[in-house]
């Protein structure tokens, strides 16, 4: 989001580490109570009982304290997932752990994902960063799949990032629907209907299945 001209360096201090925390912790209540565009940085130090003359020190603009404001909500929202498969795990289980590890991350962070949308479309840097943290996850889930595949659990021919890109865009979709923007939906019934969706995909079927 900031261009190098605007990165500051972390601070030195623990003082001042705490400072820039509470900051970003600032603006977190902020941006959620008013939305990005009228949230103003007086608000932000205002919240966080600092001086104007503090926020300059680790922040050149409105722009780069919301990037570490998603920043932080990132690190949460990187929950476990089908990556850390054992070889004896049940795939779908596994996915499910990671459906259900999402939605409860998503549901903490709820708001600050509808404005990292409504932010997308105005901010180009902040649209490269949101599609850069998007196909990490792509990524992920796509070196799961092929790994599947070479298990000889899925179809070989999937191809391993366009499933990943499709059946995470329907997760994030679907959280992004009840979650984000209220939607009634039970979180286990999330959770079902996206493991379900993807297990039915990828050719899975649970191993407690008496079918199996």
């Amino acid at each position: 989001m900031a261009d190098a001209t605007t990165v500051k360096e972390p601070p030195a201090t623990a003082r001042g580490a705490r400072t820039r925390a509470a900051l970003i912790s600032a603006a977190r209540v902020v941006f959620e109570r008013d939305g990005f565009l009228n949230s103003r940085l007086t608000d932000i130090t205002a919240e966080a009982d600092c001086s104007t003359g503090s926020f300059y020190t680790y922040f050149a603009t409105k722009e780069d304290v919301f990037f570490a404001v998603m920043e932080r909500a990132r690190d949460d929202m990187l929950h476990p997932g089908v990556h850390h498969q054992a070889p004896d795990d049940d795939p779908v289980a596994v996915i499910e752990a990671s459906n259900r590890a999402y939605f409860e991350a998503y549901q903490r962070n709820a708001r600050l994902m509808m404005l990292q949308e409504q932010v997308a479309t105005i901010n180009a840097d902040f649209r490269a960063s949101r599609i850069e943290r998007s196909e990490a996850f792509v990524e992920r889930n796509a070196r799961s799949i092929k790994r599947m595949q070479d298990a000889g659990l899925v179809d070989e021919t999937l191809e391993p990032v366009m499933t990943a890109r499709a059946l995470s865009g329907m997760v994030a979709r679907l959280a992004y629907h009840h979650l984000a923007l209220g939607v009634d939906g039970d979180i286990n019934d999330l959770v079902f209907t996206s493991t379900k969706l993807w297990a039915n995909a990828l050719g899975l079927t649970p191993r407690n299945d008496p079918s199996h």
